[in-house]
């Protein structure tokens, strides 16, 4: 009987979103730097995760929820998920808490929406929309989850569940906007990786060759 394939973590799907490098380093590799932006949002995630649960205004909050996905092979936790009175139930509304500001990308975008998906599949009820709240500008920004991100999402869990599978971490592609603000540059060496080895080769030769007094072939 095969052996069960280990879930995804729903964090890696945010990790592959910004770079799929960084997502095979930290979840196959198992490697992990901390700097001044990882640490910032360790502190806030650590503060968010009391399990705990209580109601508010007719809301129910749940903190650091255990959720999971069988379909997309995810599991993880929410750091909140609100239940909104609906009818004859309630409609999850995942938060997200985030260090920062909003950003270019949308790896933050789709962790979320990975939550929904989870959500859905858990309660059986369609999951419209979530939040990003952001510690910088203290507040929350609303995430419809619409067709064009719910494929990303997809995409993207397939893509690692792909990527897990064949247990291969993707070579380095220097990004001056993404790999600048990355714990794990000094482990990824991301420039030295961008550089040709057949070309050091070529230059090495040529310097050779120059010291003798000849010309290149």
């Amino acid at each position: 009987m095969p052996e069960p394939e280990e879930p995804i973590p729903i964090s890696a799907l945010q990790h592959a979103v910004y770079c799929l490098r960084q997502a095979a380093l930290i979840h196959i590799e198992r490697l992990w730097e901390e700097n001044r932006f990882t640490a910032e949002g360790r502190i806030l995630h650590e503060a968010a995760h009391e399990p705990g649960e209580r109601k508010r205004a007719g809301i129910r909050r749940a903190t650091a929820l255990p959720l999971a996905c069988r379909r997309l092979n995810l599991a993880g936790v929410a750091d909140l998920v609100e239940f909104h009175a609906a009818g004859d139930g309630e409609i999850a509304f995942p938060v997200e808490y985030k260090r920062g500001k909003a950003k270019l990308h949308r790896a933050d975008e789709v962790q979320l929406c990975a939550q929904a998906l989870c959500l859905e599949e858990m309660t059986g009820r369609p999951v419209p929309e979530g939040a990003l709240f952001y510690a910088e500008t203290r507040r929350r920004a609303i995430i419809p989850f619409d067709p064009e991100l719910r494929r990303l999402t997809e995409e993207t869990a397939s893509q690692l569940g792909a990527l897990f599978a064949a247990r291969r971490t993707p070579p380095a592609v220097y990004r001056a906007d993404r790999c600048r603000a990355c714990s794990l540059i000094d482990t990824c060496r991301p420039k030295a990786a961008a550089r040709s080895a057949l070309g050091f080769r070529t230059r090495a030769i040529e310097a050779v060759l120059a010291g003798l007094g000849e010309e290149p072939p």
